[in-house]
């Protein structure tokens, strides 16, 4: 019988300072199952209500790059499965040029904090169309915008295309 090792590499870069991660619960029963997103009681990940929007991407698709001066997002992927890309471009920030990635959806249900500030973005990576439910602390201002924008590529330092080996 052979020994099955496994393998950890450490990351490329350390974890961008303020970015919070949490596992999530899928609580399944003969219906269906439900899946607990963010809880007002939760003092790690919620401070307060902005909205909620869920986004739909279509495999392939890169949706990115921007980040907020204001706004917290909390993302989860509900439904296939999506690259969350974070990049932390900010001025004296000890995690600055440090670029997350975080493989998000039905087969790794977690929820990803993305602080103010951030550069984020997103590519589907399933065959089917993702869905991505945000859950900010601000609701979207239609007259003033916090959302500030780049290409998606070769503006910052990532490269979209899948990475096979």
């Amino acid at each position: 019988m052979s020994e099955t090792k496994a393998y950890v590499t450490a990351p490329k870069h350390p974890r961008i300072e303020g970015v919070r991660t949490k596992p999530l619960r899928l609580i399944p029963d003969e219906r269906g199952f439900l899946m607990e997103i963010l809880r007002a009681d939760d003092p790690e990940f919620f401070t307060k209500f902005g909205q909620v929007y869920v986004s739909a991407t279509y495999p392939g698709v890169v949706k990115a790059w921007h980040y907020h001066k204001v706004q917290v997002d909390n993302f989860v992927c509900v439904a296939g499965m999506v690259k969350l890309v974070l990049v932390d471009t900010r001025e004296g920030s000890p995690t600055m040029g440090a670029v997350n990635e975080f493989f998000v959806g039905t087969q790794n249900p977690m929820i990803v904090q993305v602080p103010n500030l951030v550069y984020h973005g997103w590519k589907c990576i399933s065959t089917e169309t993702s869905l991505v439910v945000n859950v900010p602390n601000e609701p979207y201002h239609y007259t003033e915008p916090d959302e500030f924008r780049l290409d998606p590529h070769d503006t910052l330092p990532y490269d979209w295309t899948r990475k096979d080996g």
